[in-house]
């Protein structure tokens, strides 16, 4: 599958007169395709609710995009909550899911009515002792541990990780929660990160839905909604075959007929909580090529580095790149792509070919639009960059302006250093 950017150099040549590289840039058409059939794949169910994972993309602009499709938010800190409730995202809209808590933030997610994924069965306890009391409706994260497989291909390893309750844990956290009288209850899971599979989400949802009838049997809970969370991946290289969320919907149909439909559950609402499916894809890190080294190896050196898109420093995730006014061009170049910090995993691609780069080049960053900009930081004193939306008209929008030294010096306000400074 051939990746072609969402803009093109012309665009960007316009785009640059106004807000210069780097900046990040979202493609509203293909947000809203996405979230549409996204939305279609899982009418057959009458609950069925996408809660839009904030921690991925956190910018209202294009949040709300999605809310016009019936999306929550998935919240995991009080600064998500924050944005949840000042966007007029409240009640059963937020989804709550954190792990080691601070008291303060469950205290707020029950102020605004939010549905409390508990992480773990010490957090019953700490949860009543903070807010005095138990909702009425509570989930429960689900951690099976071992590996998780899809017939013989390992997805992920669910014992290593550091959420959720064991079987024994949910069956029993369940019962307490009861006895202190919650009346509806919960399931969530993940399992598995970046999927790129259409099995993903009908194996997990099998597992999940026989815990489900289990659970109810064997202590009479409520079960309101079974959250499949997050997984659904996306090709991020371009030998992937994307997912079809179509097919996706249909087999988990399938399972959902066949386990909770003869359990007396056909009313159970199901939930998702994805980040990376529904955003990635449609967003780009756009920079400019400012440098060329020519060393032991063959350098280009961009006006972006891994404060704008920490993934290839972070986990050797791979971002294709086009080269704007290149994209026929042979690739006869072998490169590393590199950033200015002061450290050598600043680096966006490494011996990738590509077209020959010229100082001046435009280059798009692939799939940046979840866990890109929201992942940045401050090291050694880098800004983070605007964020641009490539409206359905043509038009561009600024939806998040790029800071300046005094967006990075306001904390220093008690100190003369920023009154010296000007500020």
């Amino acid at each position: 599958m051939k990746k072609t950017p969402f803009v093109t150099k012309e665009q960007i040549e316009e785009i640059v007169k106004t807000y210069p590289t780097p900046f990040h840039i979202y493609d509203e058409k293909g947000i809203r395709e996405n979230a549409q059939a996204m939305k279609e794949a899982f009418a057959w169910n009458k609950g069925f609710k996408e809660y839009f994972a904030v921690k991925a993309t956190p910018n209202p602009f294009l949040i709300n995009i999605l809310r016009e499709y019936g999306c929550g938010c998935d919240c995991s800190s009080m600064t998500e909550l924050m944005l949840s409730n000042a966007m007029g995202v409240k009640g059963e809209d937020i989804m709550f899911s954190s792990n080691e808590t601070p008291a303060e933030e469950y205290a707020y997610a029950y102020e605004l009515g939010a549905t409390i994924n508990l992480d773990d069965i010490t957090h019953i306890e700490f949860l009543e002792q903070t807010i005095g009391t138990l909702p009425e409706t509570i989930s429960c994260r689900f951690n099976p541990g071992g590996l998780f497989k899809i017939s013989t291909d390992i997805m992920d390893n669910p014992g290593d990780a550091k959420y959720g309750f064991t079987t024994e844990q949910l069956f029993e956290g369940f019962k307490i929660l009861k006895s202190k009288g919650v009346k509806n209850f919960g399931i969530h899971a993940f399992l598995a990160s970046n999927t790129v599979t259409n099995e993903y989400y009908p194996t997990l949802a099998k597992t999940l839905f026989e815990v489900a009838v289990k659970l109810k049997e064997e202590t009479g809970a409520n079960i309101k909604f079974i959250n499949l969370s997050g997984g659904i991946g996306i090709p991020y290289r371009p030998d992937q075959e994307p997912n079809d969320i179509r097919e996706i919907g249909a087999k988990v149909r399938e399972v959902y007929e066949e386990v909770l439909v003869p359990a007396g559950m056909g009313d159970v609402a199901l939930y998702t909580e994805l980040g990376r499916f529904m955003m990635a894809p449609y967003g780009a890190l756009v920079t400019k090529a400012i440098h060329e080294k020519h060393t032991h190896k063959e350098y280009i050196g961009v006006d972006a580095c891994a404060v704008n898109l920490m993934r290839p420093a972070m986990y050797g995730a791979y971002h294709h790149i086009t080269v704007l006014g290149k994209e026929d061009a042979p690739l006869e170049c072998t490169y590393d792509v590199v950033g200015s910090l002061c450290e050598n995993n600043d680096k966006f691609a490494i011996d990738r070919q590509l077209p020959r780069i010229d100082k001046g080049d435009y280059l798009v960053i692939h799939d940046t639009g979840a866990h890109g900009f929201a992942m940045g930081y401050n090291y050694n004193g880098k800004l983070k960059s605007a964020e641009l939306l490539l409206k359905e008209d043509g038009n561009v929008e600024l939806i998040r302006r790029a800071e300046t030294p005094k967006d990075y010096f306001a904390t220093f306000d008690c100190f003369d250093i920023y009154k010296k400074m000007g500020f």
